[in-house]
């Protein structure tokens, strides 16, 4: 997992890695399995190729309204395009590979 700014986002959109950002709040237990699901996730999936940013919107509560942020746990897709955003703890892995377009259906 390796914490980026928009700087490091643009670098990895230029390699063609898949940039995350997950919205969380705290360390409670939904943001907690949100963090290890997508750390999992991207070990298994996109190995070498992902850079995950983890924002804790009680750190930085401005995030909330520039971001559009509804409820957390939230995960953004920010490349490749399009950005996507899935709402919640990310534990049903079939859906949430659909969802960002890395599976071409659920079972």
């Amino acid at each position: 997992m390796i914490p980026s700014g928009d700087e490091g986002a643009r670098r990895a959109e230029e390699k063609g890695s898949f940039v995350f950002r997950l919205y969380v709040v705290n360390e409670g237990p939904g943001s907690a399995r949100a963090i290890a699901n997508l750390s999992a996730l991207c070990k298994k999936h996109l190995p070498d190729n992902h850079q995950i940013e983890i924002v804790d919107l009680l750190q930085d509560p401005r995030r909330v309204l520039s971001d559009k942020i509804v409820a957390t746990p939230t995960l953004i897709k920010v490349s490749p395009a399009p950005v996507q955003k899935i709402i919640g703890d990310l534990s049903e892995e079939a859906k949430v590979l659909f969802a960002l377009g890395l599976q071409q259906g659920t079972k």
